[in-house]
């Protein structure tokens, strides 16, 4: 009996809690696979050194018979649940959804998650938003690893240069000479000053400051780098005040012409979209230039689109005679596309003119493939006899092409060729 309690009665005891131990263990683990376990709980812990502390009392005879618990390995997920559901899939808004509550969150202690779960994603152009989302959460705490990051571990062809300047961007709204000076260090061809990597800085300087992102792209020399923050700067000032996208892209410098037309053209472009009217006032008071032309052609590609009618309109009210002319040629260009018959009879309406040449000409240009008989008649109603012989020759080359016989009746009902090719 005294060997009982002595030996029997604590190794029953003993048993009985590992037993329980395991079972609260088993519980708890069923209860959620999510969350991150331990190899050996608290709990678990005190129960083995309970154990330990009990088998001192047994006997030889009796710990001989005693077998080990075995450990069951318990997982170890890299990952927290939210971003495992991202890379299982689901619709876009979800997967999303669940990785902007991740990049918001994120921080030193859970980078190296966060990116697992981009890398796990598609590579190339289709994870670009979430590349962005990841860049400017990263520039926040830690710009030059987010930096070291994109140069090392992003595709060279398809995402390397759109991270890298993501994250200056980002570094850029919190630390701007910092980033400046990072993008001159890390620049391969500073010598000349064309660098690419200051695109990234006026991005993220331009949602602070326009006018300091547009100084910044005022002292790049020309080439590439200024076509980039130029052309970004262009989208970002036609979004906000109209009269101020206006006068900045009147004091867009013009040392490259070519540059000043595209980029004046591009917020003329943007501008018609917005308000047909006021991009009709601005180009009308605009000097003489390849970029007034531009937005001239912009004003009524938009307009041509809601109501040619009203560009008429407009266009007779016009006394400066380089604005009507180029007007009246670039409406007929694009409504000739629209509408062929409708151009005709505008075109009929308006009287011998420098500046009805142009527009036929433009008119012929645009109908001789479908209907070159009808474009040589047009042609040979022009007054300047340059521009009807450039007109007609056009028209008989492509004509000789497609029907070349009903070219040869043509022109002997004219009783002789007018013009060969």
């Amino acid at each position: 009996m005294n060997l009982f309690f002595k030996i029997g009665l604590p190794w029953a005891i003993s048993l009985g809690l590992v037993f329980f131990v395991g079972l609260y263990l088993g519980s708890k683990n069923a209860k959620s696979t999510s969350t991150p376990l331990v190899s050996e709980s608290k709990e678990a812990e005190i129960a083995k050194k309970h154990v330990s502390s009990q088998k001192k009392n047994l006997s030889p005879e009796v710990l001989k018979d005693i077998k080990p618990v075995q450990a069951v390995p318990t997982p170890n997920p890299t990952m927290p649940p939210n971003l495992q559901r991202i890379i299982q899939g689901g619709d876009i808004v979800e997967r999303l959804g669940t990785y902007l509550d991740a990049v918001r969150s994120m921080d030193r202690s859970n980078v190296k998650q966060v990116i697992q779960a981009f890398e796990e994603l598609p590579g190339g152009y289709g994870r670009h938003l979430e590349m962005k989302l990841l860049m400017r959460s990263w520039a926040n705490f830690d710009p030059e690893g987010a930096l070291a990051y994109a140069s090392s571990s992003l595709d060279a062809k398809s995402e390397r240069r759109f991270g890298i300047s993501e994250a200056l961007a980002g570094w850029a709204i919190k630390d701007t000479a910092s980033a400046i000076e990072w993008a001159n260090r890390n620049h391969a061809g500073r010598q000349d000053g064309d660098n690419p990597l200051l695109v990234g800085v006026i991005k993220g300087l331009a949602e602070t400051s326009l006018p300091e992102a547009n100084q910044l792209m005022l002292g790049l020399p020309d080439g590439s780098a200024r076509w980039q923050a130029s052309t970004f700067l262009a989208q970002e000032y036609s979004k906000g005040d109209i009269q101020q996208a206006m006068q900045w892209a009147d004091r867009y410098p013009d040392r490259d012409p070519r540059m000043r037309e595209t980029i004046v053209g591009q917020i003329g472009s943007n501008l018609a979209r917005r308000d047909l009217l006021a991009t009709a006032d601005w180009v009308r008071g605009m000097r003489q230039e390849p970029a007034t032309e531009r937005v001239m052609e912009n004003l009524m590609n938009q307009w041509v689109a809601e109501s040619p009618e009203d560009a008429v309109l407009w266009i007779d009210g016009l006394d400066d005679a380089f604005h009507k002319s180029y007007a009246m040629r670039a409406l007929s260009n694009r409504w000739s596309i629209k509408d062929p018959v409708a151009t005709a009879e505008w075109l009929n309406q308006l009287p011998t003119s420098e500046h009805s040449d142009g527009a036929i000409n433009e008119f012929v240009s645009r109908i001789r493939l479908q209907d070159p008989k009808g474009a040589a008649g047009w042609a040979a109603s022009i007054s300047d006899p340059a521009i009807r012989e450039n007109a007609l020759r056009r028209v008989v080359e492509s004509w000789k092409e497609s029907d070349p016989a009903g070219l040869e009746s043509w022109q002997n009902a004219q009783g002789a060729a007018p013009t060969s090719p």
